[in-house]
């Protein structure tokens, strides 16, 4: 008896592991040329638009790619929640489980079963987590050097970005811009930094506004401490009467119902009112013998960030002036950028609140420039609350694999090829960072190995081929 659908499909046992096998496998094929500081970029064109968008950030990539096979699917989630709860290492994490496919994928055709696979998986993964964490450092006590490690994991998240030209000065806005969120107000000395680390503050990103504006060079690009939003003011609108007796009634209805409402808005004791819709000149001209400043037409994230930083609430109603929280901020000012617009909220009630304009050449350039240090502030706040560190540049992924080597040592029976096979996929982060840079991938991990496997646990890849000693600034924030 046929219970499926006409066009459903059933796969079993080797085709359906073939199948999840094969699609997992091309989506990590599909973004590990652009893993590492010298990964490439990707053109993606829209098969419908056809807008084109360059990027080599992996959860866009794979955000863009229409799938119809389960396993890849699954891989395009994990880099989808990588990105949401770290904001960086999604295409690392997106390869290192296209990896563990293949391996596991060899262990299959070896006649290993997929249970026996799964518990050595389990086993290796203990111990690269063990080995991962016993090499951590954690400087979240130290504000000086605290600091300058937040500025080393955002240059090396922007290392492989559209901005790692100018990689420096952005690390230290988005430093500048994350650290605001923990205490509160800006800070530069080390003393109020190291007080700073010691409270729990809030690391929410939604403090912290991006706009976008064309025209300049990426450099042009600054960190505002207060909060900016776009005034637009639309005119024009149409009412039909038959006959100007009802035209003449139907303002004065109007007027009287304008009246009204201003007083009510006059009723809560503000000097400044922010509204959503246009607002015309004789409700305007009302507010303003009542000195109340009118900003009209606001977009709706607008007023949503605007009452988040004011400490206000928006108010859909104006019947209980009593009950309505008012927002306060010390300056309002219409400021300039470009050819644009904007209106300035300095002083507001959520000191930790700024706003980062970001300027560039082409609408390209800046969606991009707008998602890389959206992935450098994400790695960042979640620095500050997780604050070990540990070795990039292989460093860390080689060291998991000579542990899960030595692991497998323990191990019985077939899980021990499985442990071993972990590890193989461990060791091709570093392999693939190696031929992406274009060096000889062999060697480089070959030499790479043999350094942790004498003991030299800080060696990584670095300009100069394998490095011992590994320099502090390539490191990676735990979580990635």
């Amino acid at each position: 008896m046929n219970i499926f659908g006409q066009e459903a499909t059933e796969e079993r046992a080797e085709s359906a592991r073939l199948s999840s096998f094969v699609g997992a496998l091309a989506i990590g094929d599909v973004v590990k040329s652009t893993l590492g500081p010298k990964g490439m970029n990707k053109i993606l064109q829209s098969g419908s638009t056809g807008e084109v968008n360059v990027t080599n950030d992996g959860a866009t990539i794979l955000k863009s790619i229409q799938l119809d096979n389960a396993a890849a699917k699954i891989l395009v989630n994990i880099s989808k929640v990588q990105d949401d709860e770290v904001g960086d290492g999604t295409t690392s994490v997106c390869v290192l489980a296209a990896e563990l496919l293949r391996e596991a994928e060899k262990l299959v055709l070896s006649k290993i079963h997929p249970q026996t696979i799964i518990e050595g998986f389990r086993i290796a993964s203990a111990a690269a987590l063990k080995a991962l964490e016993g090499s951590a450092v954690d400087n979240g006590t130290d504000a000086e050097k605290f600091r300058a490690d937040l500025f080393n994991i955002a240059r090396t998240t922007l290392s492989s970005k559209v901005l790692s030209q100018d990689k420096n000065y952005f690390a230290n806005l988005a430093v500048d811009a994350v650290l605001r969120l923990k205490v509160g107000l800006y800070v530069s000395t080390l003393v109020s930094l190291l007080t700073m680390l010691l409270l729990q503050g809030s690391t929410d990103l939604e403090h912290i506004q991006i706009i976008k504006k064309l025209g300049g060079k990426l450099t042009d690009s600054y960190l505002d401490e207060a909060m900016d939003t776009d005034k637009i003011k639309i005119f024009g609108a149409r009412v039909k009467v038959d006959g100007t007796g009802k035209l003449a009634e139907l303002e004065r209805a109007e007027r009287d119902k304008m009246k009204a409402k201003v007083q009510a808005i006059a009723a809560h004791g503000i000097n400044v009112f922010v509204n959503r819709q246009l607002i015309y000149n004789y409700p305007e001209s009302l507010l303003t013998e009542a000195g109340i400043m009118v900003i009209e037409h606001a977009d709706f994230e607008g007023v949503e960030r605007l009452s988040l930083v004011t400490g206000g609430e928006i108010a859909s109603t104006f019947d209980r002036p009593e009950l309505v929280k008012l927002g306060k901020c010390d300056v309002i000012e219409e400021i300039m950028i470009g050819e644009d617009k904007l209106i300035k909220f300095s002083g507001v009630a959520a000191g930790e609140a700024c706003t980062v304009v970001l300027r560039g050449s082409t609408s390209q350039m800046v969606d991009e420039a707008e998602r890389s240090l959206h992935d450098a502030l994400s790695v960042l706040s979640q620095t500050v609350k997780e604050t070990r560190i540990v070795l990039g540049g292989g460093c860390s992924e080689m060291l998991m694999a000579v542990a899960v080597d030595e692991e497998a040592k323990k191990v019985e029976g077939k899980k021990a090829i499985a442990v071993e096979a972990f590890a193989r996929a461990l060791r091709q982060i570093p392999t693939i960072l190696a031929d992406n840079a274009g060096y000889d991938s062999s060697d480089l991990v070959a030499r790479l190995r043999a350094a942790h496997h004498a003991g030299k646990s800080d060696s990584g890849l670095g300009r100069c081929g394998v490095q011992h000693n590994f320099p502090a600034i390539h490191i990676d924030p735990i979580q990635t």
